[in-house]
């Protein structure tokens, strides 16, 4: 295998084929898109705890209570032992204890390569889109072709 990937010529393929290409442009459009969503979500979710451990450190002080989340909708008072230390999920149900400045870098680091992410799917979702828009003309032109055959040997 050299790599290189070859083209097809669309306009040579039949109304049938078209369908089949379409179909499942769509699909990958849409599993694209979902993919892209879920990446946005993740990374409002960090910027969310990047923003918490910012300004969050500085306005704790040791009497004053918190609610500490148990589950997304669950919360139990608690007493900070040490504000200038965090616990940060680094994934997969895994927890570190950091200072507050590294858990700004780890972060920071989550928001910008979620960012880059989401760019390259960008672009991958808007070269599709560009492909399925191809499609559905050729697709267009093909059944426009077959509807006025038969109209015009008649006539």
């Amino acid at each position: 295998m050299s790599g290189k990937q070859e083209g097809v010529n669309i306009e040579s393929l039949s109304a049938q084929q078209l369908t089949a290409v379409k179909q499942q442009l769509d699909e990958e459009v849409e599993h694209l898109t979902a993919s892209y969503t879920q990446l946005a979500a993740a990374q409002a979710k960090f910027k969310e705890c990047l923003r918490i451990v910012q300004t969050g450190s500085s306005s704790f002080d040791d009497n004053k209570d918190i609610l500490v989340p148990l589950t997304n909708s669950l919360y139990v008072k608690g007493k900070l032992s040490n504000p200038d230390r965090v616990i940060v999920d680094v994934g997969t149900g895994f927890y570190v204890e950091k200072d507050t400045k590294s858990a700004t870098d780890f972060y920071d680091a989550k928001v910008k390569e979620l960012g880059a992410n989401i760019q390259n799917l960008e672009a991958i979702v808007q070269g599709k889109t560009n492909n399925l828009r191809v499609v559905e003309e050729v697709l267009r032109q093909k059944v426009l072709a077959q509807g006025a055959g038969p109209a015009s040997a008649q006539a």
